[in-house]
Order: structure tokens, then sequence, then C-alpha cells
């Protein structure tokens, strides 16, 4: 169940008829609800969705269909003649979805295995970093236990050490990093790794551990073809459980857009300095890259430092960025799709590295389980979702199914995304609470504090703080 008006012209669209997008979170619910809003989009297949996704105009979901089958894809997006497949979750680019559908000749929104290993190995996606001359913490990755205690105590042990951080290398569903105030609880962490392992030594890299930088974190995802990039405009998530950014990591409690300091009028540089390069030495590997490509940055006072890479679109980030944008999505994901986005940009009138965007800011209100990030209970009975609809809230569902009887209930981690659109970021935040008041269930999670703090004089959608000159953060990303 959503509300909410197309965020462009979608009469000035022109794109794909039939998308197929895979997935059915609430990343893929904000994709279908952007495409459905498209007037060239005639008919949005998801695989294998859900039952709030089904509920939007031209959406039709095949439950039947695993994200992660190949065949079973293909066959559905032959069928069913469709001319754009878009994978949302990460688990279908590491399986190798995408290299199947583009042997088969369909345009696919994605990139291949061996591209979207920036993602699931930490380790590989310091490697081309490095390579490409684009600045990262301190850091190393290792196999085996001791070497990586060694160098644990080196860092935490460092003059002006602020902690150390310790990274699953695999795919974790963004909860695979800790985060560790000192040398006992690096070490406790690393003990509890390893001792989960199989017998025998690994064949690949098992942990990356880094220094611990201090700043605040903001994403900015680009739509890529192999070289080119067109960035969404940045945002914000926060992945601890509780307010004031305490207990256990998630895959995001929330997020906001814009961001008072990251300045976009700066985006266009770090997409220079960070996504393009990245870019070129991918496919310099022979893994060129057509997709999102998300870099989390790290912005200290030296400037952004990259902390991450992921090979899709972020999830809160996608519930307030593609209500933002001011162009059409889907002639954008087909001609990434098809390495010629800069011609779709250019029939769309966009210029430069920036996507458009609306006058608004959104905020977004993750809803989560009883026992999430653990094991989530299932089955609780959601109220409230029409009266937070009536509030004029964007409600995008991540874990949810419905009964016969037509009642919502939980059915994953985080449940749903509670989006609040305003002229200030401020104002979309009371939005966002407001409508997320209205809604409840037995053991509900949510934070209370999503884009509460903001610098002084910030909220605006326009004109943010600079608080970093552009000449120290250019010098600081290429450091």
């Amino acid at each position: 169940m959503t509300t909410g008006v197309a965020p462009h012209d979608a009469d000035a669209a022109t794109g794909p008829a039939c998308v197929l997008v895979l997935g059915g979170g609430g990343r893929e619910h904000a994709i279908v609800w952007s495409l459905s809003r498209e007037t060239a989009v005639q008919q949005v297949l998801v695989a294998p969705g859900s039952d709030a996704i089904g509920e939007e105009p031209k959406a039709r979901c095949f439950p039947g269909v695993s994200a992660l089958d190949p065949a079973a894809v293909l066959d559905l997006a032959t069928r069913e003649n469709v001319d754009l497949v878009v994978v949302g979750p990460e688990a279908p680019l590491a399986a190798g979805v995408v290299d199947y559908l583009t042997d088969a000749g369909v345009p696919t929104f994605g990139p291949t295995r061996a591209a979207a290993r920036i993602e699931w190995s930490k380790a590989f996606c310091r490697e081309v970093a490095a390579a490409a001359g684009v600045r990262m913490a301190r850091g190393r990755d290792f196999v085996v236990l001791e070497p990586a205690l060694d160098f644990a105590r080196e860092l935490a042990e460092a003059p002006g050490s602020r902690g150390v951080v310790i990274k699953a290398d695999g795919l974790m569903a963004g909860k695979g990093v800790t985060v560790c105030d000192d040398l006992m609880a690096a070490h406790g962490a690393l003990l509890s790794l390893f001792s989960s392992l199989p017998e025998g030594e690994p064949a690949q890299p098992v942990v990356v551990i880094e220094e611990r930088l201090i700043g605040a974190e903001a994403s900015l995802i680009a739509l890529c073809d192999d070289h080119g990039a067109l960035a969404l405009p940045p945002a914000r998530d926060h992945k601890r459980l509780l307010d004031e950014d305490r207990g256990p990591n998630t895959g995001g409690m929330g997020a906001y857009s814009p961001v008072p300091d990251l300045p976009e009028s700066l985006c266009a540089t770090l997409v220079d300095v960070i996504h393009l390069p990245i870019l070129a030495e991918l496919a310099r590997r022979g893994a060129p890259f057509r997709g999102a490509l998300y870099a989390g940055l790290m912005l200290t006072p030296e400037g952004p430092v990259l902390i991450e890479c992921n090979a899709r679109f972020g999830d809160p980030e996608a519930q307030v960025l593609l209500p933002r944008l001011a162009v059409p999505l889907g002639p954008l994901l087909y001609g990434a799709a098809q390495g010629d986005l800069a011609a779709a940009a250019g029939e769309l009138g966009v210029h430069g590295r920036m996507l458009p965007t609306t006058g608004d800011a959104a905020v977004a209100v993750v809803l989560a389980a009883a026992n999430y990030p653990d094991t989530p209970r299932k089955g609780d009975a959601i109220s409230g979702l029409e009266d937070a609809a009536r509030a004029g809230a964007t409600i995008f569902h991540a874990g949810t199914t419905r009964g016969q009887d037509f009642t919502y209930r939980t059915n994953g981690g985080r449940v749903l995304a509670v989006v609040g659109l305003g002229t200030t970021v401020r104002a979309a935040r009371d939005a966002a609470e407001a409508a997320a008041d209205r809604i409840s269930w037995s053991g509900m999670q949510r934070r209370r504090d999503i884009a509460a703090k903001l610098p002084p004089g910030a909220g605006s959608a326009g004109a943010s703080p600079e608080p970093i000159s552009e000449s120290a953060w250019t010098k600081g990303a290429a450091s």
C-alpha cells in the first residue's frame, strides 16, 4: 500500500514497455513504485514480488519464480516479452543471474558476477580501489586468525587510534561489519568469526580489518554503463538498531536525502574521483560494470573516504532517493543496460554527472519486527496502514504478507519503510514520524532519531552548508 504521485512528467518519458524486477523487498517495492508511474511503462513484472508490491499500478507478481534461478527468470522474461530486467538485491548478482540473462540477449540492469564481486568481496573492493587510486581506510585482508589478531593489535595500539573495524568477507546482507572501540572487542569479533568457519584453511580471504574512521557516513549511488555514471542525490542511512547509534548493526533503520554536510554541488566531483576510476579499473580487469554502483563514504575532516562499494541500489536509500527524482527511471536503466546511458540521459535533457531532483526532501523511518536483527518474529498483525497512508506517507513493504482476511502481517526483519516528503529534511521527518506513529504491531521496533540531528541551518532540499572546501574534498578523495 503506497500513496503519492509520480515525481516527474511521465508523459515525456520513453523507455521499456515491459520491465521485470527481481526481488521482493522494500528496495524493489520502491523501484516498482517508480516504474509503474511512468506512462511509457505498460507492465511491471516482479519475481517473486510480494502481496503489497502486487497492489501497485501495472504490477504483476510471480511468487513461484525465484530471483536466484537463472533459467526460471529467463523463461519468464522470454514468455512475457520483457524489454528490461532490473535486479534489485545482491544475492542474484553474486549468483550470476545477470550473466545468464545477458548471454541470452536480455537487456539487464545489474552487473555480472565478476563485476558484482566489488560488493560481495570486501577484499576485492580494496584491491580495485587501490589500483584505481581511490582512498580507503588503512587495512588488510586475512585468511587465518593469528596474523589477523596481530594486525588488529597494530591498529588498536597505533597513536591516535579510534578503534578497529572488522568486516566479514562475503555477502552479509549489510550486517557483516563490527565496529570495535578497543583491542578486546576486536579480538572477540575475530574469534567469533573464525570459530564459525568449517575446518580447513579457506581458499579466499575471510575478513578485512581496517582502522576506524571518525566522521559522518553518506551514500552516493550512480547509474553506470561500463564507462559512464550518473549520480542520484546523496543519502544517509542509519545502520544501528537503536537511537543514538546504539545496538547491533542492521540492514538500515532509516534514511534521508538530501545530506546537508554532503552538498550536491560536490557530488559530481566525487563521481569523477571515485565512481569513474573504479569503473575504469573493473573494465581493465575484464569485468565491465552496468548497474547501480553504490559508494559508501565516510566524511572525515580531511575529506571523503570510501568505506565500501555495493553493486545495487541501497536499502533503505532507494526508498528516499527514487521519490526525489525529477526524470523517469525506466529509460535510464534501459540505456545503462544497453551500454548507452549518455544517449538515454540526453534524450531526457540530463547533462553532467547528477540526476535532477524535485524540490522535496525525503525521510524514511524503518519499522522492524520483534527480535530483529537476530531471529525476527513473523506473523504479527499490522494495524494502522490505512491511517498512515491517509496522513500522506508513502509506505514501502519490505517484509510483509497478507492473509485471507486481507490483514498484513510481519514476514521479515525490516517490515516497512514509512517515507515522508517535505520542502526541508525537517519537514519530511515530521511527516514520516507522524505517519509511523499510526502503525503498530506486537514487538515493533523503530528508531525515533532518523534525521533528527542536522547541522545548524540545514534542512533545505536545495542549498546546504559546505563545511569543507571543494579543494579539500578533491584532495582527500584522490589521495
